[in-house]
């Protein structure tokens, strides 16, 4: 008798498709049989992590065969410093997104229901159903979040609330004012995740810290990661800053270990290097108004992005120049599935990489 194994799953997860990364350059390079090909698809750090970064990892893999620091002594009272929290402040995660699985499972229930937007995040879905909770999807506002729709789909069922900000993969963002105020008015059972993933790419005047206001919203938390600016993807270390409260909370349902001890040490010596951030945000910054450029002489309309990637429109279904990039040996993100088939979203790369993107996606253009 063979089983049918996904009946056997709750239906939340019946009903997912497995989130899909970006095309690794191995194997575009295999399946396409081109080479030296660059990934301008997942909105890594072109310039890697800091040296300090790279040697505190050698350093800590003298000590592989020891569990890591459980608790993360070291990361936390570094963040603590440069954040201006308490230790106790502070939840670890292996990457950010798990701290947004935590939040699910710690405090959503299958009655409950989980706000966000359109055009967001493609885990805030993933983690919702995950835990048989009712996903509520709000249209988005100039692709990005609609913050009095969102307020007006809450509701006494309504448990968390999940905000980018910056928005991946449109590159919105939200003003201070604007996301307080939403914060503010949210009732005492609805818990806010602002998720800023992209928080030290981001150079808007009017763009806020959520942090600074933890200590005045108990149902706030807020989201970072290693991932970006520092250039740590591949070790996965993120975390959460909110009430002690909350953190106690998360912390009764994480993982043991779940942060590996090369990731806590290079991410603790990643903060200590503001210089290589500077530049990291530098480059990005120098790198958007090339793109930006390119987009605007080519005809091609984009949205304004505070990330360090922009989402170009081709007007038409997009999937074509997507496939005839590839054979380029460029790697960018379609976005189809987050409901913009006319989208592609292209990463911040080096210089010379963003000249290749431009030269190929001349090409395509002028051949299709």
């Amino acid at each position: 008798m063979t089983a049918d194994i996904l009946r056997l799953a709750i239906p939340g997860v019946q009903g997912l498709s497995p989130y899909q990364p970006g095309k690794p350059i191995e194997e575009l390079e295999r399946e396409y049989g081109v080479t030296n090909a660059i990934k301008l698809a997942s909105n890594e750090n072109p310039l890697g992590p800091s040296p300090r970064a790279l040697e505190a990892a050698r350093q800590a893999l003298r000590d592989i065969h020891r569990y890591p620091d459980g608790n993360g002594f070291a990361l936390k009272q570094a963040l603590a410093r440069k954040l201006g929290v308490f230790p106790g402040n502070i939840t670890l995660g292996n990457g950010s997104n798990d701290i947004l699985e935590l939040l699910a499972r710690a405090f959503v229930q299958p009655k409950n229901e989980v706000v966000f937007s359109e055009h967001a995040f493609a885990v805030y879905p993933i983690v919702t159903r995950a835990v048989g909770a009712k996903p509520v999807i709000t249209k988005a506002k100039n692709w990005g979040h609609d913050l009095a729709a969102m307020r007006a789909a809450v509701n006494a069922h309504t448990r968390l609330v999940f905000i980018a900000n910056p928005n991946n993969p449109t590159g919105t963002w939200l003003g201070a004012g604007e996301l307080e105020a939403f914060i503010q008015s949210m009732p005492a059972h609805v818990l806010v995740a602002v998720d800023e993933a992209y928080f030290e790419y981001v150079n808007e005047a009017d763009y806020p810290n959520s942090v600074a206001w933890v200590g005045k919203y108990p149902h706030l938390v807020t989201t970072r990661t290693f991932s970006k600016v520092y250039g740590l993807a591949g070790l996965r270390v993120g975390y959460a800053v909110s009430s002690p409260e909350m953190a106690d909370v998360l912390n009764r349902v994480r993982q043991p270990f779940n942060v590996n001890s090369a990731a806590l040490a290079a991410a603790t010596a990643a903060l200590g290097d503001e210089m290589h951030v500077a530049r990291a945000a530098q480059v990005n910054r120098e790198g958007m108004q090339l793109l930006a450029g390119a987009f605007k002489s080519l005809g091609l309309k984009f949205i304004p992005s505070a990330g360090n990637f922009v989402c170009v429109d081709f007007g038409r279904p997009a999937a074509p120049v997507y496939e005839g990039l590839l054979r380029a040996g460029v790697i960018v993100r379609p976005v189809a599935n987050y409901g913009m088939p006319n989208h592609l979203r292209i990463t911040i790369g080096l210089p010379e990489e963003n000249l290749r993107f431009i030269t190929a996606l001349k090409k395509i253009m002028h051949d299709q």
